[in-house]
C-alpha cells in the first residue's frame, strides 16, 4: 500500500525525509480568505496568520459539516517555512471523506507543544465562529500525538473525540528524562568520542541552529564513535528498543530536541542527580560513571505547563503506533493508558493495532481505519 509521508514524521531523523514531510502542496496559492479554487470540485482554501501562527483551513466541495484539526509534529527551530502555509500531506485524506480540515503551524518551532495547543485552539474557535460545525475531531501526529491528548483533557467540550498517530503519548518530563538518559549512557559507553564539549549530553551546549546541516554532522560524529567499538554500540540500542541501524539517528534527534529545549527554556529541564539507571549492563558501574546534572528551575517550571498530561480525558481517544518506530519506542505505549486507568478514565481508550514500519510510516488506508475507529467509538 502507498504510504503518506505524514508532516509528523519530521521527528524521523532524516532531514531527506523532513523536506518531503513539509513540502509545499500542489494547489496553487490562495488568497486571503476562503476562496475556491478554479476546479469547481476542489476544497475553498482559506489561508492566513492567527496571533502570529500561520494556518490552513479548508472545505471540500462535498463538505459532511464536520472538522478535522490536524496537528503536525515537530518542526526543528530555523527550517524555513513555506508561505501559504501548505497542507499536510494527510490532508487529502480526510478532505476525500468530506471532512473540512484546519491547521496551524504553530507561533513557533521546535517543541512546541504550548503554543500547538493554543493556537490550534484558537484556529478551531474561529472555524466554529464562521461555519459552525457539527462535530469536531483532533488528529495529531508525533510530537503532537501529545497535542491532540492534552487538547482533549484541556478543551473536551469542544471535541468529540482524539486520534494520536506514532505520538508521543507521555508527559514532556518524561520526553526530556529519556532524552538525557540516552545521550548520558553514550557519554558514559564512548567517552572517546571526541565530540565538541562535555559530551552528547552537555547542559551549557549550543542548540543546533542550522538543523539541517548541524544534525547530520553530530549523527555522522556518533556513527564514527560506535563503529569503533559495536559490542557497546549494541548495548545501549537495546537499552533504548531501538535497532542498532537506527540508533545515531535517534541520538542525533536526541541532541536536537535537548538542546533546542534548553534554548527554549532557558536551561536543563530534567535533572538526573538522583536517578537510578538500569539496562545498560552493570548498573552500579553505569550510575557510578554517568554524569550528574541539576534541572533549572525556570526550566522546570516552563515544562510542567508544556505537555502535562494527566490521564483526565473525557472523550475518546484513539492511539496508534507504527510497529517499528526509532523515534517512539515500544516503553512509551502502555504510558497514557496507565495514566488514564489510574485517573478512571480507561474506558475512553482504544488502541489500535500498529501498523507501518518507520516513524509516522502508515498508509491512507491505515490513517482512515485508526479515524474510523475513533468515530465509531464517540457514536
Amino acid at each position: 500500500m502507498r504510504q503518506v509521508p505524514l508532516r509528523g514524521a519530521v521527528l524521523a531523523v532524516s532531514f531527506a525525509l523532513l523536506a518531503a514531510c513539509s513540502s509545499t502542496s500542489s494547489q496553487p496559492p490562495a488568497p486571503p480568505g476562503l476562496s475556491p479554487t478554479p476546479q469547481s470540485t476542489a476544497p475553498r482554501v482559506d489561508t492566513g496568520t492567527l496571533a502570529g501562527a500561520p494556518y490552513r483551513f479548508e472545505i471540500p466541495a462535498g463538505w459532511n459539516g464536520e472538522l478535522v484539526v490536524l496537528l503536525h509534529g515537530y518542526e526543528p527551530r530555523g527550517v524555513p517555512r513555506d508561505d501559504p502555509w501548505p497542507a499536510d500531506p494527510a490532508t487529502a485524506i480526510f478532505l476525500a471523506r468530506g471532512y473540512a480540515v484546519a491547521e496551524s503551524a504553530y507561533a513557533s518551532q521546535g517543541w512546541a507543544v504550548g503554543d500547538a495547543i493554543n493556537d490550534s485552539e484558537r484556529l478551531r474557535a474561529q472555524v466554529v465562529a464562521r461555519h459552525a460545525p457539527k462535530r469536531s475531531w483532533l488528529v495529531g501526529m508525533s510530537m503532537c500525538g501529545l497535542v491532540a491528548i492534552e487538547s482533549l483533557e484541556r478543551h473536551g467540550a469542544h471535541y468529540d473525540g482524539a486520534l494520536s498517530l506514532c505520538g508521543a503519548n507521555i508527559p514532556s518530563a518524561r520526553v526530556f528524562a529519556d532524552t538525557l538518559r540516552s545521550l548520558a549512557a553514550f557519554d558514559v559507553l564512548f567517552p572517546d568520542a571526541g565530540l565538541p564539549g562535555d559530551g552528547l549530553a552537555d547542559a551549557a551546549a549550543l542548540p543546533l541552529d542550522d538543523p539541517r546541516a548541524d544534525q547530520p554532522a553530530v549523527m555522522q560524529a556518533i556513527a564514527t564513535a560506535m563503529a569503533g567499538n559495536p559490542d557497546a554500540a549494541a548495548r545501549l540500542a537495546r537499552a533504548l528498543e531501538v535497532s542498532p541501524d537506527a540508533l545515531a539517528g535517534t541520538l542525533s534527534l536526541h541532541v536536537l530536541l535537548q538542546r533546542e529545549a534548553i534554548a527554549r527554556a532557558g536551561g536543563l529541564p530534567v535533572g538526573n542527580r538522583d536517578t537510578v539507571y538500569s539496562g545498560f549492563g552493570d548498573d552500579a558501574a553505569f550510575n557510578a560513571a554517568v554524569r550528574r546534572y541539576d534541572a533549572d528551575p525556570k526550566a522546570t517550571a516552563w515544562l510542567a505547563d508544556t505537555g502535562n498530561l494527566r490521564g483526565t480525558l473525557e472523550k475518546p481517544l484513539v492511539l496508534r503506533y507504527n510497529r517499528v518506530d526509532p523515534t517512539i519506542p515500544p516503553r512509551y505505549q502502555s504510558v497514557y493508558p496507565a495514566m488514564a486507568a489510574a485517573a478512571g478514565r480507561a474506558g475512553h481508550i482504544t488502541v489500535v493495532s500498529p501498523s507501518g514500519e518507520g516513524h509516522c510510516a502508515f498508509s491512507p488506508e491505515q490513517v482512515i481505519e485508526a479515524f474510523d475507529v475513533l468515530v465509531r467509538t464517540a457514536g
